[in-house]
């Protein structure tokens, strides 16, 4: 019952979020990318304070949590429109259009990666549930959900890095700078190489501490915690590279590209070895899943850009 009434509550603010989250590559277009990150912070901001005043000050619970949620979303929807309302916004600006159904449906068609990387995590982490039910029981599940928290942010880094640069990529390759465009690649390797061996001896050398936070209160649930935190922690040396190649592709207009590389290492790989790995290695075999699947669709990803050099003159 809660979970309905949360969730009805947020469906209210849907719309909103889907137009921040649309806005925030207009605003790298425009050349306004602190707008992108302002909006952001206004919204987290807001979050945290209406959390606090309807929960702590008012006392409404459930409902005031995802009021305050909502209510930020519909800041984060309302905050760009009136931003590109104005005329001199920048290059860019709101103002009458016609629907373009060919545009429409392309546009669809290249956004199909990010539809099967969200419908596969959904359906995979139903099934890390299941296998971490039958092989560790309630305390897999709680360290799965530590991971996961501390996995958002750290993919976020790479998922940021590559959103924020795909709308160049588009540019350059739309304007046929195929030096531009090969550059930009070379230094994105770079990036991205530099940031997954960063998170890795982060994450390595903060599994204690932050495992610590969410379960130092059973000392069995956080040994497993920090073992399973320093095994996938290995996964972020790969992760970044089938991140930004799917985003590459489709800046550059490929979406089949992109969203095969999606289905792969979100849904296929992790599948396979999140069933197989576990007969072999047990609740470890669970643990290395993501870092298999990860490095498996890192290979796939080189091939796939080594395959369109040609193609796409990178």
């Amino acid at each position: 019952d809660n979970c309905v009434l949360y969730g009805r509550i947020l469906l209210l603010s849907l719309p909103f979020f889907m137009l921040q989250f649309e806005f925030q590559s207009f605003f790298i277009t425009a050349e306004r990318p602190q707008m992108g990150l302002i909006v952001t912070v206004i919204c987290g901001l807001a979050n945290m304070i209406l959390d606090a005043l309807f929960m702590a000050v008012f006392s409404w619970g459930l409902v005031g949590a995802a009021a305050a949620t909502a209510v930020s979303q519909m800041l984060g929807g309302f905050i760009p429109v009136l931003y590109f309302c104005r005329t001199d916004a920048g290059v860019l600006w709101l103002t009458k259009t016609e629907v373009d159904g060919k545009a429409l449906l392309k546009a669809c068609t290249n956004g199909s990666s990010e539809l099967m990387s969200n419908i596969s995590m959904s359906i995979v982490s139903i099934l890390y549930n299941f296998q971490l039910m039958q092989y560790a029981g309630e305390n897999g599940i709680a360290a799965y959900g530590v991971l996961m928290y501390v996995n958002m942010i750290f993919l976020a880094i790479f998922i940021g890095y590559s959103t924020g640069v795909a709308p160049v990529v588009g540019y350059h390759y739309g304007a046929e700078n195929h030096s531009e465009l090969k550059g930009l690649l070379k230094k994105s390797y770079v990036v991205t190489g530099i940031f997954a061996v960063a998170m890795f001896v982060l994450a390595e050398l903060l599994a204690g501490l932050l495992s610590g936070i969410f379960v130092g209160y059973d000392r069995e649930l956080l040994e497993m915690t920090e073992r399973a935190f320093m095994i996938y922690s290995v996964s972020f040396l790969f992760s970044g590279i089938a991140i930004y190649g799917s985003s590459f592709f489709t800046a550059l207009n490929d979406g089949l590209t992109s969203a095969l590389i999606s289905f792969l290492r979100s849904l296929l790989f992790q599948v396979a070895a999140v069933i197989i790995l576990p007969l072999i290695f047990g609740i470890d075999g669970i643990w290395f899943s993501v870092v298999a699947a990860e490095l498996v669709a890192a290979v796939m990803t080189v091939l796939f850009i080594a395959a369109k050099k040609k193609k796409y003159h990178y």
